[in-house]
């Protein structure tokens, strides 16, 4: 089990190239990814965008990309001889108009504007590529690492949520017979206090009877342990199930309902609002679950 939150750092210098890839990850519906990577970078975003599908399933992963190229051939410096000699013209006008020496050294034409371009070499793609890719995999593993230790940590709370409402389900089990004879009491009871005399004993049977099958929550119960039976198969699995599970705890939530407003007695009333308790406790968890 793993949690959908996490975060990692991967930096990798090669060659006179070094990248740097940040990733942070929080719970989402979907696997959503915000990248922000250098421009002349984004040759690689599909690529990247793929790589981090083949580890994250769920979440949102924000992802921040640097990149520095100290390469002898990084970079390239051009001269605009025309606009120098432009610049040169304009001065000698300005010189005659004014009557003051024309003595701009070179130097200072180097620094008039676009006289000097400075512009980015094109990259090599296939190895800032190869970088980047081993980067975000240095990165992810880290990701990784912390999301499955949260995962673990909260796969020993939801296991103790569902005992307890195991634990809670058996106690409504053991409960639910009891409920139509108490019923049964009670009626017996209401006709010796309005003086009626003995009750027809068939006419009780079946009154009985119709409350029974009308309160009946063996099927409930047998659907809320076959959930909590299925949740515990989903978590010891290997496969993401933050999905299914919240799909479970619906479910649960559901038959613990249905047990509550058709069991009609008050100690069940009581075990349900504590499973219900229960549940809410586990959707709240498994909203952060891969």
């Amino acid at each position: 089990m793993r949690s959908m939150t996490g975060c990692g750092r991967g930096q990798i210098a090669r060659d006179g190239r070094e990248i740097t890839v940040e990733v942070k990850t929080v719970n989402h519906r979907f696997l959503d990814i915000s990248l922000r990577m250098p421009r002349h970078l984004g040759f690689a975003e599909e690529t990247v965008k793929k790589q981090l599908a083949a580890t994250l399933t769920r979440g949102h992963a924000d992802v921040f990309v640097t990149y520095r190229n100290a390469r002898a051939d990084a970079r390239k410096v051009e001269c605009d001889p025309a606009l120098a000699a432009a610049y040169r013209d304009a001065m000698d006008a300005l010189s005659k108009a004014t009557g003051a020496p024309n003595d701009v050294p070179l130097w200072q034409y180097a620094q008039l504007p676009d006289v000097l371009t400075v512009t980015e070499n094109a990259e090599d793609r296939e190895a800032v590529g190869t970088l980047l890719a081993d980067t975000l995999a240095e990165s992810l593993r880290e990701v990784e690492e912390m999301r499955l230790r949260e995962g673990a940590a909260m796969k020993a709370d939801l296991e103790l949520h569902l005992s307890i409402l195991e634990d809670l389900r058996g106690q409504i089990t053991v409960r639910a017979p009891q409920v139509p004879r108490d019923y049964q009491q009670r009626l017996l009871q209401r006709i010796a206090e309005l003086g009626a005399g003995d009750a027809d004993p068939q006419r009780l049977a079946q009154e009985v009877a119709i409350f029974a099958d009308r309160a009946a929550i063996d099927e409930e119960l047998s659907r809320l342990d076959a959930h909590i039976r299925h949740a515990r198969q989903l978590m010891n699995g290997n496969e993401p199930c933050g999905s299914k599970l919240n799909f479970l705890s619906q479910e649960m939530n559901r038959e613990v309902n249905t047990i509550g407003s058709k069991a009609l007695d008050g100690e069940i009333a009581r075990l349900v609002v504590e499973a219900k308790a229960e549940i809410e406790k586990l959707r709240e968890q498994i909203q952060n679950v891969e």
